[in-house]
Formats: structure tokens, C-alpha cells, sequence
């Protein structure tokens, strides 16, 4: 059985380091005239000071091998599973349950938020995570969270788009920290506080950088928005989802700005967020007898939850209860996958791991 103490080479003899390593010192050397030993002390205080250097190595030899550790936990590992097997209890295959986390950590979002078609959709799952669901993620899945998050803002500020999602999702990440972090304690997040005071910082300064963002003026000879009849502009308008998005763009042109006014284009933005139940509730007339659609939207929003549409969204199947992105394959035995499949929203992707 090997001997466990401080020093671990001879635990009943005194080591001392000299320029060309440790050596084995006893008492037939103190008569010697070894030119390496370059010191001539009591075997008390030599076991002293030795015991003293060990100490010191040793826990210098540790904090090496912490360092070593961060450093290397902090390297980003990304999964790039394209789908994944949703089991919530035990079977004679399978032991365990999916947690909310594992499905976040196996899953591809990495590579998702590089597809345009994806990336609201992943931008609105961070946003409800950081919500309520941050603190059931496991250290992993909090540390890959940053980890994806801090992709994100990079390809906002190198695309220079979708400037306005992103600083509301670091927003709402912030707040929810805050009382995370002071309100309740700092044992509802896994980690040291330390880190996730760092973390907050980074937000802080992540959205510094949004703020300071300059959008560049496109270079290009073609044809542009405003070159279009007047008809094929406002068919363009009608594509916009978000009321935000029309207003932000009337604020180029002034002839723009006539454009996004036009009451028909608010009243088909009502619609298609709002049901007629909704839309009678909340009527707003003008002095002139006419319905102020546009104020009628954003009192809309404040009540109730606009619809949400995505260009491509997580598919489930209800046959194999496998989680898969919709342009991948995934092993199916059912003979129809297609009338199995069904697609998941962000807040349906949190609801299948509530038990």
C-alpha cells in the first residue's frame, strides 16, 4: 500500500532541493563535502524547511491543477445532435427521464443560430428560459446558455441585424439575475456568485455594444425599396409581423412614413395577431367615427400575446417521441412520419420537460 503524506517520495528520510533536483540527504552526508548540498543546518531545522517547501509545492501543484481545470472549462463544447429520444419515465430500454438542460445541451442550437430561418426561434427559447427556467438548468446547461448567448450577440453586431430581439432578450436575462443573484439567494444558481457577477458584466457590457452599434449603409447600385410602385411597397409592408418593425421603417422616408400609415395595413396586422373577440374589446374610435388601428395594436400587445411565427421550428413525433430539427432525419418506424410529426414552439419545447 502506497505511503500518502506531504512528501510522498520518503516519508521517514529529508529531501532537499539543490540546482540539479531533489536529493536524499542522511546522516553519513554530513561529513561530506558534496559540492551539490549547499547547506549545513541541524536535521530539525532541515526537516523544517523541507517540510515547509513541500507545502509550498504542494499547494502550488494544486492550484495548478484548478487552473488547468478552468482553463479547460472554459473551452466551449457544443453538441451537434440533430435529435434526440424525449422519455419522461422508466421502461425495461430505458432508465431516467430528459431534463430540460440535457435537451439543451444535446440538441444543435449552435449551428441553429447560424440559419436565418432559426434564429428568432432560438432567440425566443433563450428569452423564456431566462425567464423561469434558468435556475433548472444544470451547470452545464447554465454555462452553455452563456455560451450560445455570447454567439449571438457576436452575429448581431457582425450582421447588424436584429439589433432590437436581442437587446430584450439581455434585458430580461439581466432582471431575472438580479433577483436571482440578491432576492433569493445565491444557491438557486449552480456556481460560485463570483461567476455569475461576471456574467452580469458581461450582459452589462454586451449591451453597451448593441447601443454603440453603427449600421453601415448598404453599398448597392440596384434597385431599392423606394424605386418599387407604390403597390408592390405596400405588399412588402404587409410581410412585416411585428408593428415595430413598420414603424421603424417609416422613419427612413418621409414617403415611407405616408405609406406605413395606411389604415388597411394596421387593420390586417390586428387581424392576424388578434382574434375579432379580442379586437371588439378594445375599440378606439377617432373624432372623425374611424377606427384608430395603429393605437389599437400596440393596446393589443399590452393585453394580450401576439402571435408568434416562425420560418422553420423543432418537430416532435408523437410516435417515437423523438425531438428532431425539421430538415433532419430521425430514426421513425412509424409508415406515415409526416402525419406524426408535429411542429413545437419555444414555449411547447419547455412544457415537454415539466413532469
Amino acid at each position: 500500500m502506497p505511503f500518502l503524506g506531504q512528501d510522498w517520495r520518503s516519508p521517514g528520510q529529508s529531501w532537499v532541493k539543490t540546482e540539479e533536483g531533489w536529493k536524499n540527504y542522511s546522516s553519513d552526508d554530513k561529513n561530506s563535502n558534496d559540492s551539490d548540498v549547499s547547506y549545513c543546518k541541524t536535521e530539525d531545522e532541515c526537516f523544517q524547511e523541507n517540510l515547509r517547501l513541500s507545502l509550498t509545492y504542494d499547494m502550488a501543484a494544486k492550484k495548478r491543477r484548478k487552473d488547468f481545470m478552468n482553463n479547460n472549462a472554459k473551452i466551449p463544447y457544443f453538441h451537434k445532435e440533430k435529435w434526440i429520444y424525449v422519455h419522461k419515465g422508466s421502461t425495461k430500454e430505458r432508465h431516467g427521464y430528459c431534463t430540460l438542460g440535457e435537451a439543451f445541451n444535446r440538441l444543435d442550437f449552435c449551428s441553429a443560430i447560424k440559419d436565418n430561418r432559426r434564429f428568432n426561434y432560438v432567440v425566443r427559447l433563450l428569452e423564456l428560459i431566462a425567464k423561469s427556467q434558468l435556475p433548472s438548468l444544470s451547470g452545464v446547461a447554465q454555462k452553455n446558455y452563456m455560451n450560445i448567448l455570447e454567439r449571438v450577440v457576436q452575429k448581431v453586431l457582425d450582421d447588424q441585424q436584429n439589433v432590437r430581439p436581442i437587446k430584450e432578450l439581455l434585458q430580461t436575462l439581466y432582471v431575472s439575475l438580479c433577483g436571482l443573484v440578491q432576492d433569493m439567494g445565491k444557491s438557486v444558481l449552480v456556481g460560485n456568485i463570483n461567476c455569475w457577477v461576471h456574467r452580469m458584466e458581461n450582459i452589462l457590457q454586451w449591451q453597451q455594444q448593441l447601443d454603440n452599434i453603427q449600421i453601415n449603409r448598404p453599398v448597392s447600385k440596384g434597385m431599392s425599396l423606394t424605386d418599387l410602385p407604390v403597390n408592390l411597397q405596400l405588399n412588402i409592408m404587409e410581410r412585416l409581423s411585428d408593428g415595430r418593425d413598420l414603424v421603424s421603417l417609416g422613419q427612413v422616408t418621409p414617403d415611407l412614413g405616408q405609406l406605413t400609415e395606411d389604415r388597411l395595413l394596421w387593420k390586417r396586422l390586428c387581424q392576424h395577431h388578434f382574434t375579432d373577440r379580442q379586437i371588439r374589446k378594445r375599440l378606439m374610435v377617432s373624432d372623425k367615427g374611424q377606427l384608430e388601428w395603429k393605437k389599437m395594436y400596440f393596446k393589443l400587445c399590452r393585453c394580450y400575446p401576439v402571435r408568434e411565427q416562425y420560418s422553420e421550428t423543432l418537430q416532435f413525433c408523437t410516435h417515437c417521441h423523438i425531438l428532431f430539427w425539421k430538415d433532419t432525419n430521425h430514426p421513425c418506424t412509424a409508415n406515415n412520419t409526416e402525419s406524426c410529426c408535429k411542429p413545437v414552439s419555444p414555449q411547447g419545447f419547455i412544457n415537454l420537460f415539466k413532469f
